[in-house]
Parts: C-alpha cells; structure tokens; sequence
C-alpha cells in the first residue's frame, strides 16, 4: 500500500469583517473539495484571515491539476475581486488584499515538491490576475527570507498615527523586483508573497498595556533577531483597548515552542511592570492537522 502524500497551504487574507466576502472566498475553494479546509483563523481586530488547507499530492502531480494550487489560486481570485485594499483598514500589517501564501510538506512530501507548486501558483497570480508576486523560502533561487521581503516593502511600519495600517500602497512603484507579475502594483489590490518552508507555528501573548513603545521593546528582546530565543521572530501590534500582542513566527518549534516563548515574554514583561495573559496559536498543529484531514476524508 503507498503511503499518503500529504500537503499544506496556509492563506492569509486582508479581510474578517465582511461575512459576505468570506463566504465568496470560501465557495471558490470548495469548488475543489480534494483540497479541504482543515483551519480557519478569523481576527476582527487585525482584519485578518488565515486559512489552511490540506490536499493528496500523487508521486508525479500535474501542476495544472494540483488540487491545492488550484484551490489557492481560486481564493486569491476570489479575493481580488471581492476586497479593496483602499478600503481596508486594521491592526496587523499587511502587503496586500492576499498578504501571504506558504506551502508545507506533511505526510511523505518534501520541500522541494512545495517550491514547484508554489512557483506555479506564483506565475499564475502574477499573469493571470497580474498582481506583483515575491517568493521566499524554498521557492526562491536565493533561499531570500519572508522577512526581508517585508523590511524591503514596509510592512511593519503602521501608516496612521494610532498603530493602524490603513488603505493601499502609498506608491504604484515598488523599491524591489517582483518575481513574478508587473513591476508596478495596484493600490487595490497590493502585492502577494508566496513561500515554501518547513513548518512554522504562530503563537501570539496579550500584554494589558497601552504601552506600544514597551511592548516593541519586549518583542525585539524575545525574538532571535534582537538577540532572544532563536528561531523566533516577533512584533508588538495593539488588539483592542488596552491590550497589546506579542505576535510571533516559531520557525523551529520543536526548538522554541510556545512554552518558552510564553515564558519569556512574562519575564521580560515583569521587569517592564506590565501584566501577561496566556498566548494561543493561531492554528493546529501540524499532527493535529494531519489527523484532523484524515477524520475528514475518512467520513466522506
């Protein structure tokens, strides 16, 4: 008997507060129910979706029958057509009415099998729907990191006064290449970057504070980056009336988990006098999600 071919995509979309416009995305991907729905991670607050789908992979897939890429792709259509970025407006950063794609291998799938399909999915959102496509990860020639496409393009800089990233690009120019699609971006639309990696947890800790200078300061010292927890990437963005997350990227779970994470930020937290509510994850885990696509298929 051969053994599943299991593979992931997580989609993060620039919209939580239009019920109408989720149900539209969510249709365009169940046009293709070989690649299911495994999570959905809805946040008012932030504006912000994130979806995770999980599909069959056959040993020699067809990229132009790939169940995963095409319902990905699907979505994002549905998103593009359905969403402004002028319009749009929240506490999480973003590029674009897409803002980010990544491809996991699970189950007897490999990375390089994940940066075909991502590549795929990236010269078809680039000419078909012509919105400006970067890669990252595995699906870039150069192994170039999520995180230095965004320093290159903004992200983490709010565009309002209050901690809000509001409306689209200020520019139709962009100050990077893209990897695909046209060089100049439409304010309506952004930009998308699409990825290929192992897998990665999100695992953001409130903080009761209003502080937002505090709590950047918190973040950079619990991320590898500012010299804390390898392996860990983190920013400060507010969530609400006196609360302020730390949100973080484990790039090795199994090496800083959400228990140290947690942690540390409490630590940290307590010599800056501020009081630390208990993180979540924005998603399962990759066995549970697994075994959640297995119970679904089963049943079917």
């Amino acid at each position: 008997m051969s053994k599943l071919m299991l593979a992931c995509c997580k989609v993060y979309i620039s919209e939580s507060r239009n019920r109408a416009v989720l149900e539209s995305i969510e249709r365009a991907a169940k046009l293709f129910p070989e690649a299911a729905i495994i999570n959905k991670f809805q946040d008012e607050t932030y504006n912000r979706v994130g979806y995770t789908l999980v599909s069959q992979l056959s040993p020699k897939p067809l990229l132009d029958s790939c169940p995963l890429k095409t319902a990905v792709f699907a979505m994002v259509k549905a998103a593009c057509e359905a969403i402004d970025l002028n319009m749009h407006g929240g506490s999480h950063p973003r590029l674009g009415v897409v803002d980010h794609i990544c491809f996991h291998p699970l189950t007897c799938t490999s990375l390089d099998q994940m940066a075909v399909i991502a590549k795929s999915l990236a010269s078809d959102v680039g000419s078909s729907l012509t919105v400006p496509t970067f890669l990252y990860g595995a699906a870039h020639e150069g192994g170039r990191t999520l995180d230095s496409i965004r320093r290159a393009l903004g992200y983490f800089q709010p565009n309002t006064h209050d901690n809000l990233w509001v409306g689209g690009p200020k520019s139709e120019q962009l100050p990077l290449k893209p990897d695909e699609g046209q060089g100049q971006v439409d304010r309506s639309k952004g930009v998308v970057v699409i990825g290929a990696t192992k897998w990665v947890d999100n695992y953001n800790v409130p903080i009761y504070s209003t502080d937002i200078t505090g709590v950047r300061k918190i973040a950079k010292r619990v991320s590898g980056r500012g010299g804390g927890l390898p392996f860990v990437q983190a920013m400060a963005l507010a969530h609400g009336d006196n609360v302020i997350e730390v949100a973080c990227n484990l790039l090795e779970p199994s090496r800083a988990g959400g228990d140290k994470v947690q942690a540390e930020v409490e630590r940290l937290a307590r010599e800056e006098g501020m009081a630390v509510g208990k993180g979540y994850f924005t998603d399962f885990s990759q066995e549970e999600i697994v075994k959640t696509y297995l119970k679904l298929t089963s049943s079917c």
